[in-house]
């Protein structure tokens, strides 16, 4: 039986590595880290058993499997992004684009969004759950909720808070911190090496499970994996509800969050952004006091 692809994150990491030969300029196009570009990369060579790129000193080349590989994924990228565009409506009358990551989707919209629609039952929305970065850029959204750096997002783009990284698991999941399954989000500018030092604590705290996402860490954590060091913005409704708790009181500030931009001016976009403000405000504090 044949294996499923590799992860969409990966192909797109290697075709813009392989177009810029520079792990840095496809971080740069891609609105992730550098570390994240090279840790996708290696997973899909891994994946595919075959080495894409020889990393030199000055720079990177493509390996003769590299060179067979990045026209074909290239030309898959295209296709789907000619695919995706047939399908997208334009602006429509009393219609409310938002343009969000699954984890803001999956962990704060998603629980609230009721009480947006009864406040304002006039307003239709559409939700569109961006993966890459650069989603952002092809979606014709009125309101964007992204994550990233302050630089990675752009201008006139806010930052939520308060969030910081907290360390949170199951109820059921006791015990040490050092005995348990550690979670950490890659591609990220800070882990749990940094939250160690920030502590001051002694023991090396490496963590056995990677994923691409904080809203994945968030999940795992809630069905018993390990502790997460996520953010406290997207673990908000989560610890609310009682289906993770914080397994310690010190918080690390992320250089990495994440920021609204309004790009209308429509009085149902500003509704939006005040609701959604209020809501998130309203839940990390209560977060941060637990």
């Amino acid at each position: 039986m044949p294996r499923g692809l590799p992860p969409l994150t990966w192909f797109r990491a290697f075709e813009a590595a392989a177009r810029h030969l520079n792990f840095t300029a496809a971080a740069d196009e891609l609105g992730l880290t550098q570390s994240a570009i090279s840790q996708h990369v290696r997973s899909l060579e891994m994946r595919l058993g075959v080495q894409l790129f020889r990393r030199n000193p000055r720079g990177l080349s493509l390996t003769d499997d590299g060179r067979r590989l990045a026209p074909q994924v290239g030309s898959a990228i295209a296709m789907l992004a000619s695919a995706a565009a047939s399908y997208d409506a334009g602006p429509s009358e009393r219609l409310l684009t938002v343009a969000t990551s699954v984890s803001i989707a999956q962990w704060i919209l998603a629980p609230h969004l009721s009480s947006f629609a009864e406040e304002h039952p006039n307003v239709r929305l559409r939700i569109l759950s961006t993966i890459w970065p650069d989603d952002f850029k092809a979606s014709v959204a009125d309101v964007e909720i992204r994550f990233g750096s302050e630089k990675q997002v752009g201008a006139g783009a806010r930052r939520m808070t308060p969030d910081s990284l907290i360390v949170i698991g199951s109820p059921k999941l006791q015990g040490p911190l050092e005995d348990l399954p550690l979670i950490e989000a890659v591609g990220t500018s800070e882990g749990w090496r940094h939250w160690a030092e920030h502590g001051g604590c002694q023991s090396r705290l490496e963590p056995s499970l990677l994923v691409d996402a904080h809203g994945l860490a968030l999940d795992l954590a809630v069905n018993g994996a390990g502790l997460a060091l996520t953010s406290s913005l997207l673990a908000a409704n989560a610890v609310a509800a009682g289906r993770v708790e914080r397994k310690h009181s010190r918080s690390l500030d992320s250089s990495d969050g994440y920021f609204l931009a309004v790009n209308a001016t429509t009085d149902a976009a500003r509704a939006f952004e005040d609701w959604f403000q209020q809501r998130v405000t309203r839940a990390t504090v209560a977060t941060s006091l637990g």
